[in-house]
């Protein structure tokens, strides 16, 4: 892995956050007039693809369409700037962690509460249903799918705000899109049959994702998983009922209409797949951003 940089424009590069298969995200403090500071998270690509025509404007065109986004579940996106060959995108800086640190792996992988747990798919839910409703100032939607919600994309905060971030793989259908072969879209485990098929993809892929992640953080294991990535996508193809032992029926109920094999199945709108979460929700104690904060605080996490 790359030595960091001290400095990347005008910021001071504290530590690195994350690193995924294009990009990496740091920890850096903006400076202003009269001591201001303030931490921010800055988007590069990794040192290997900078100067790639390609993939800079992948980084750009993912700038140019979350400054797009106001809403709340979601990570925020205000500058984009050049700094000695290096394009840099300063996004908000959630002081928590990911998801996916957040529960673990291996033996120490942690079962969230069921009242966490549905927080979190809620947040996730708002989220998608704003991508997925967003329209231009003409009133054409655009099409928006996010297509990679899985436990590292999903931040929370301390303070319990639960956001889904990196939109590099959103895809507005409305528009054309040409991408690298063997760039990867979206984890595998956590993709939709027609995603896994190379189908046409809509709002109801993401709600998929909201399944699994569901059911991952209550039972702690995936709805879909096999002994690879082969017998893993096969098993998402055939799409077979879940058994989601141990689960509470009402949720079960959510999850499994969520992973029903054809999209047309599953919730007609992401805002309707939100509702019966708060719905969830509602009936449950230890669901609010209170209970959220408290299973997040003491826990070790790479933000």
């Amino acid at each position: 892995m790359s030595e960091l940089p001290r400095q990347i424009g005008p910021f001071r590069v504290v530590r690195r956050l994350g690193v995924g298969g294009v990009g990496e995200v740091l920890l850096a403090v903006a400076h202003g007039a009269g001591g201001f500071e303030k931490r921010v998270a800055l988007k590069v690509l990794r040192e290997e693809l900078r100067g790639d025509a390609e993939y800079e404007r992948l980084l750009l065109d993912e700038a140019k369409m979350a400054a797009r986004f106001d809403h709340p579940n979601l990570v925020g996106v205000h500058d984009v700037g050049l700094s000695n060959g290096v394009y840099w995108v300063r996004m908000d800086w959630v002081d928590g962690g990911d998801l996916g640190a957040l529960m673990g792996s291996g033996e120490e992988r942690a079962v969230v509460p069921e009242g966490v747990a549905l927080a979190v798919a809620h947040g996730v839910s708002e989220a998608l249903a704003y991508l997925h409703g967003l329209k231009d100032e003409a009133g054409r939607s655009y099409g928006l799918v996010h297509r990679d919600v899985s436990p590292t994309n999903v931040l929370i905060g301390k303070n319990g705000a639960v956001r889904l971030g990196d939109f590099g793989l959103a895809k507005a259908t409305r528009h054309r899109e040409d991408t690298r072969a063997g760039v990867r879209k979206g984890k595998y485990a956590y993709m939709s049959p027609e995603q896994v098929r190379g189908g046409v993809l809509g709002g109801a892929s993401d709600q998929w994702a909201v399944g699994v992640l569901l059911a991952e953080m209550i039972t702690g294991q995936r709805p879909f998983d096999g002994d690879g990535p082969l017998e893993t996508m096969e098993r998402i193809r055939e799409a077979a009922e879940p058994a989601l032992e141990g689960m509470a029926e009402d949720v079960a109920a959510v999850v499994k209409r969520c992973v029903k094999r054809e999209a047309g199945e599953r919730y007609g709108k992401t805002e309707v797949l939100s509702a019966a979460l708060g719905a969830l929700r509602a009936r449950r104690a230890g669901s609010d951003g209170r209970a959220v904060a408290e299973w997040v605080g003491g826990k070790a996490t790479g933000w």
